[in-house]
């Protein structure tokens, strides 16, 4: 058997060489210094390829055109086998990369490996950096929700701003009026048609540079004997990935990556913001107002880029110990304080984003088809800790009420609720302490409850709930629809964030005969809290 195998392997590496050279790999001399410091290079590869993979898997049941984007990944994250997870491995594996191609690249900078012959190698490195931002800059757009249109909104605002390839970057991003269809279009096609290939390339060239002019030996380790590339540093390479992918396995598994409502491009009451790793320019760009703009968008980043690329050029002396390179330390110091500086002034003054805008789509939405008056029946069936002997899905010590076992009729039901020993002699049912309003709501919500929309107990917001027991209070629904409920005397308020701003909301609240001459809507006023429960509720209804 053993003969057999070594005549097919011989075969194989006659004709593919795949042997010869996988042996050629392992068996290449690295310095006797090298060591845990440079395991980066491996682990980015490790990402670039699991990046591949996740991006491949959801491409299977990914829809690539606006609108259908967006409900196909709802469908992922929500029917898909392990979508969920497949997708929070891609979401957090685009920034493992970056982290990790950016200690990669610090590690070489420190070490001075870009000296002469290494030169070319930096450059290419330095090329993949900013293809691997370019990844997260076009998949951004993706999956098509208010977050991602209104960020690309502003990406291709700043690119259109860029001196003589302004217009021509406006154009080509299909950036010019609004993001549409065509701006979707050419970023999916960069980030699956065209990135990948050239990816492969660059990969590809790095890695035979690296081969080509070896590993860069510590100062004064050139006299020092070789050892093989296997086992030693195969070991630390495979312990560092192991350690990288248990994190992004946790973090996919963990933090749940939000989707949020459909895009609006008439919700101009949204607060853009990029990822996290573009937030050091989004802040530096507040830094430069009028004509000055150019200097944030393109001549500060562009100075950067280019400083990147010149730096084997500019440091041409000798290589010596990372604990003498003191300008290099102090560099990267100063360059990880601003990063974190400006980052942390982006987090710090961006302004709290509306309650509707923090609904993740990307779990069960049923709540959102209830009526005010069922979901202000969630809101009561929490606060008389119903679940307490009502639990859905489990053993309990009532009955399971999402289970669709309720033929009774919400007067029956109001009666139960006040008096539970007297309809169902022998019942440890305490009467609840609702009014015939709260209770009719109460029942209401019990009445609707089915196996499939069960999850509304657990998955409404507390906002939509606190805010639909303002509308039922105050009786709104005797002039607006929700959802197909209630009267016609006002427009009805699914859509409304399509066509109003929250501050006209706030203000017509507070003086409608202001806004809506003739208006016969009294003038309300609300608590702070009640205001903002009410308007994130009627702003996160969809279109009926």
């Amino acid at each position: 058997m053993k003969a057999t195998l070594e005549r097919v392997a011989a075969w194989i590496d006659e004709r593919t060489g795949l042997y010869t050279a996988g042996r050629g790999f392992f068996e290449e001399k690295i310095p006797a210094s090298s060591g845990w410091h440079q395991v980066f290079g491996s682990v980015a590869l490790f990402l670039v390829l699991t990046q591949a993979f996740t991006g491949i898997l959801l491409a299977f049941n990914y829809a690539p055109t606006p609108g259908e984007a967006y409900n196909s990944l709802r469908y992922i994250l929500t029917e898909v086998t392990c979508g969920r997870l497949i997708r929070g491995l891609h979401h957090w594996g685009a920034s493992m990369l970056i982290v990790v191609v950016v200690l990669h690249m610090v590690q070489v900078f420190l070490w001075g490996a870009y000296k002469k012959p290494r030169e070319s190698t930096w450059i290419v490195g330095v090329v993949l950096l900013l293809l691997t931002l370019t990844y997260g800059l076009t998949g951004y757009l993706l999956p098509w929700d208010n977050r991602a249109y209104w960020g690309t909104v502003v990406a291709t605002n700043i690119a259109a701003q860029l001196p003589l390839v302004g217009p021509l970057m406006a154009r080509l991003l299909g950036g010019e009026g609004a993001v549409g269809v065509v701006t979707f279009a050419r970023f999916y096609g960069l980030h699956v048609l065209l990135l990948p290939p050239a990816t492969m390339l660059l990969i590809g060239l790095h890695v035979f540079l690296v081969r080509k002019h070896g590993v860069a030996p510590g100062p004064g380790d050139e006299g020092l004997s070789k050892k093989p590339f296997f086992p030693g540093q195969v070991f630390k390479d495979t312990v560092a990935i192991f350690f990288a992918f248990a994190i992004l396995f946790l973090l996919a598994v963990a933090v749940r990556v939000p989707l949020e409502q459909l895009a609006d491009p008439g919700d101009t009451s949204y607060i853009p913001r990029p990822e996290w790793y573009f937030l050091f320019l989004f802040q530096t760009l507040k830094l430069f107002n009028g004509p000055l703009e150019l200097v944030g968008s393109a001549v500060l980043p562009g100075l950067a880029v280019m400083a990147l690329i010149l730096v084997p050029f500019i440091d041409r002396g000798k290589l010596v110990k990372v604990t003498r390179r003191t300008v290099a330390i102090a560099v990267v110091a100063l360059a990880a304080i601003g990063w974190t500086g400006l980052t942390a002034a982006a987090v710090k003054s961006t302004p709290s984003e509306a309650l509707a805008a923090q609904v993740d789509y990307s779990g069960p939405t049923a709540w959102i088809q209830l009526s005010p008056e069922e979901l202000a029946g969630v809101a009561y069936f929490r606060q008389e800790n119903c679940v307490s002997c009502h639990a859905f899905g489990r053993a309990s010590d009532g009955p399971d009420l999402s289970r669709g076992l309720i033929h009774r009729d919400a007067a029956w039901m109001i009666r139960h609720f006040k008096d539970p020993a007297g309809m169902r002699p022998g019942s440890s049912m305490p009467a609840a302490g609702l009014s015939d309003a709260q209770l009719n709501s109460l029942a209401a919500f019990l009445l609707r409850l089915n196996p499939d929309n069960a999850t509304v107990l657990a998955d409404a917001p507390e906002f939509a709930t606190q805010g639909a027991l303002v509308y039922q209070s105050h009786q709104c629904s005797a002039c607006h629809r929700v959802n197909g409920v209630g009267m016609t005397i006002g427009p009805a308020l699914n859509g409304l964030a399509r066509r109003q701003t929250r501050s006209w909301v706030a203000d017509h609240f507070a003086n409608p005969q202001k806004l809506s001459p003739g208006t016969s809507m009294p003038p309300y006023k609300f608590s702070p809290k009640e205001l903002d429960n009410l308007m994130s509720y009627l702003f996160s209804l969809p279109e009926s």
